[in-house]
């Protein structure tokens, strides 16, 4: 501990996705960064791999996006929800966005830490295996810097800094300290995540809406696949592999869609995991010298794919908010400003489209395929909704547009666009 530095311009916890791209961002403008993670070595996990369009333009003018495709991120033009035959219920053509970032890209969360680790100024410093306990705070309770963890035979150290950011996940260790509020609320269901290798699927996010709820299929690179299914808390307990085999019989025969997975799916069984999933959203994303970027401010379900796209936009907003203001406590309140209700629209938008795929039964699935239908038979809120999921156009829906989609008022306006769409290259 005794070589880290005793004051940096900005501290930041947690070297994921969210807080390498605070420390891209903010070094950009010159500050000097200083990245603690404790973990030595990341270990492998199946999150933030599908990357939204406006990601994509922000990765690009990082100049990360070259280093995503040397590792074969796949490139994906269209979302669809389909039945647990294959029948497409809704489509979402990326093609039809506006500007020139029209694809997700579909990559390795290690690749996309690598590529934005890449992409790091000089005046950012990462150190791994460093665990951050506590905020240190000057005379006047404003945060001002962080305590972090000896090892052996080490007291610890404290590393002083004008602004530290938290990216240390939904347990945040910094935010709890910092007294910010949180909700917290737990799904009713858990989603297994499979890493299937030689899979030919095809270049599309394909979310199955099936009698025991949604089944998320999308291509990975190295013709892998990545396959969430969704099973109660109580269902995946097999260990064997008869009784491995036994449950996959079972998933196959209630959604004949993924057939052509079977093979390889049963030879990746050995590749899984078991997540709960939560919705989080912290009261206030800044309090004086610290600022809460991605999952320390905010979760939601992967249905909707937002969580890591949100924490890049939780970094390039923080430092255009620093960039534009003369204080840093005066940049976390316009931060607080322009983030708050794009994230509380971020949160409303996963988690209806998580509650359509994902319901089993009841007024809630029935409302869902209701709402599918209309949007499907109505180009008007599809291109709304395009835009909204890839960040590229991002409008609510209205109170009325919620009518048109529950059949309760008819859409005049249908077949036309908002509003005159920008140039498309």
């Amino acid at each position: 501990m005794a070589d880290l530095p005793a004051s940096v311009d900005v501290v930041v916890s947690g070297a994921g996705a969210g807080g390498l791209a605070a420390a891209r961002a903010l070094g950009a403008t010159g500050l000097r960064v200083l990245v603690l993670d404790r973990q030595r070595v990341p270990g492998p996990t199946a999150k933030g791999e599908i990357l939204q369009p406006e990601s994509i333009r922000v990765l690009d003018e990082w100049r990360a996006l070259d280093a995503l495709r040397a590792g074969d991120a796949r490139p994906v033009d269209r979302l669809a929800i389909r039945d647990h035959t294959g029948a497409e219920l809704l489509a979402i053509d990326y093609a039809e966005l506006p500007g020139p970032y029209r694809q997700v890209f579909c990559a390795d969360y290690a690749d996309l830490r690598e590529a934005i680790g890449r992409s790091l100024p000089g005046t950012v410093e990462v150190r791994h295996g460093v665990r951050v306990t506590g905020a240190l705070r000057d005379d006047a309770g404003r945060v001002a810097g962080v305590r972090v963890a000896g090892g052996r035979g080490d007291g610890g150290a404290e590393v002083r800094a004008r602004l530290v950011v938290a990216a240390d996940g939904m347990s945040s260790a910094l935010r709890k300290d910092a007294g910010i509020a949180v909700d917290r609320d737990e799904y009713p269901h858990r989603l297994l995540a499979f890493d299937v290798a030689e899979a030919d699927v095809d270049a599309e996010l394909s979310a199955y809406r099936t009698g025991r709820g949604l089944c998320l299929v999308y291509p990975l690179p190295g013709r892998r696949c990545r396959l969430y299914v969704q099973v109660r808390p109580d269902e995946f307990r097999a260990s064997g592999t008869a009784e491995l085999d036994r449950w996959c019989d079972a998933l196959l025969a209630q959604v004949p869609a993924i057939a052509p997975l079977a093979g390889p799916l049963r030879a990746s069984l050995h590749r899984r995991q078991l997540f709960a999933v939560h919705r989080l959203r912290a009261h206030r994303l800044a309090v004086p010298g610290l600022a809460l970027v991605g999952e320390s401010a905010h979760a939601v379900h992967p249905m909707a794919a937002q969580g890591v796209n949100s924490s890049l936009a939780d970094a390039e907003a923080l430092a255009a908010a620093l960039d534009r203001e003369t204080g840093v406590d005066a940049a976390l309140e316009s931060y607080q400003e322009a983030r708050g209700p794009r994230l509380d629209h971020i949160a409303t938008v996963s988690h209806n489209a998580a509650r359509m795929i994902t319901a089993l039964s009841g007024a809630p699935r029935l409302l869902g395929a209701r709402m599918m239908r209309r949007t499907a038979a109505n180009p008007r809120l599809l291109r709304r909704t395009a835009g909204n999921l890839s960040g590229t156009d991002v409008r609510p829906l209205t109170f009325v547009d919620r009518l048109y989609q529950l059949g309760l008022l008819v859409d005049r306006n249908a077949g036309t666009t908002d509003r005159a769409r920008p140039g498309v290259k």
